[in-house]
């Protein structure tokens, strides 16, 4: 198993920089005052595609050689992975195959197809997800991007806090939500080596915390098809993120599906910004938990904005 490093981080950062947003940080002096803390929002909902999952999926495409993209590319995903690496593939003018839960939100399915990949469905489950992949690569010999247990991915994950302690001195903390732990091993590569002091908290969904239990179990604990709002955080840590989260991680903190409900509506808003389920579990973690931040300046990572608009949490 290969484990990125900061170098692969710089070459990532390098590599993507002409297909990436670099976010905004967005303040709310009314949500510093609720949590007690100061609060940095980095605003990934505005990234390229509308997630960060632009960055990590960049850096796979970009790296891949002439012979290896003329395969295309391929992966599964519950809806921004896969909307990122069919961007990203676009933007190479490569294939990309998509394979996506039948109840993964039509506007994401509508997204990928939207940047030219092609969705195969498959039943929502992890084992289901897997098995109709394995089909898709076997037909198509497509390079397998894995949505969070690839070096490349964690590596271009990684330039987001990068970006983050460039725009915000002095963080005590940074705090991401967690599924299958890309994002937070992304945070986790560049801190300990750039800012080792920051501290790095995780939150996600209790209807589907896997992570957490596997954090104070010690092992992995894998969960097959939880049911959770947050759609983006329904997979469970791989070995590679894993290792991340076990050696860096501080807290791994968890939220109700009410409390994450509330917390995006509070960020709508407040903020004026649309996003998704998945990013509100941060918030909502910082408001369960004040001890934990009060006093302190948390950078947090609003990873997406792909909302289906029909089916918003509080309509349904």
């Amino acid at each position: 198993m290969y484990i990125p490093t900061l170098d692969d981080m710089i070459a990532a950062r390098a590599r993507i920089d002409a297909h990436i947003h670099n976010t905004p940080v967005l303040t709310s002096r009314m949500l510093n005052e609720l949590t007690g803390a100061e609060l940095f929002f980095k605003c990934e909902n505005f990234q390229k595609a509308g997630a960060f999952k632009a960055r990590g999926a960049s850096n796979a495409v970009f790296g891949l050689s002439d012979a290896q993209a003329a395969k295309g590319v391929a992966t599964h995903s519950s809806g921004n992975h896969g909307t990122c690496l069919s961007y990203a593939a676009g933007r190479r003018g490569i294939p990309c195959t998509v394979v996506m839960p039948r109840t993964a939100p039509q506007a994401k399915k509508d997204a990928v197809r939207g940047y030219g990949g092609r969705v195969v469905e498959c039943e929502p489950s992890t084992s289901s997800r897997e098995a109709v992949f394995a089909e898709v690569v076997a037909q198509s010999g497509a390079e397998f991007v894995h949505p969070y247990n690839d070096p490349r991915v964690i590596a271009g994950q990684a330039t987001c806090s990068a970006e983050l302690i460039e725009q915000v001195a002095d963080l005590d903390a940074v705090i991401a939500p967690i599924g299958g732990g890309g994002m937070v091993s992304g945070t986790c590569l560049t801190l300990s080596n750039l800012a080792p002091g920051i501290k790095v908290y995780a939150a996600e969904p209790l209807n589907a915390d896997d992570a957490a239990r596997s954090f104070r179990a010690g092992h992995i604990i894998a969960d097959d098809a939880p049911d959770t709002v947050a759609d983006g955080l329904k997979v469970p840590l791989k070995e590679l993120t894993w290792h991340f989260v076990r050696n860096h991680v501080t807290d791994i903190l968890t939220a109700t599906e009410e409390e994450i409900v509330d917390a995006m509506k509070l960020i709508w808003k407040r903020m004026k910004i649309v996003m998704e389920a998945s990013s509100a579990v941060p918030l909502a973690t910082i408001i369960k938990n004040p001890e934990v931040f009060a006093g302190k300046r948390v950078g947090v990572i609003i990873t997406g904005g792909n909302v289906d608009l029909d089916k918003l949490p509080w309509n349904t």
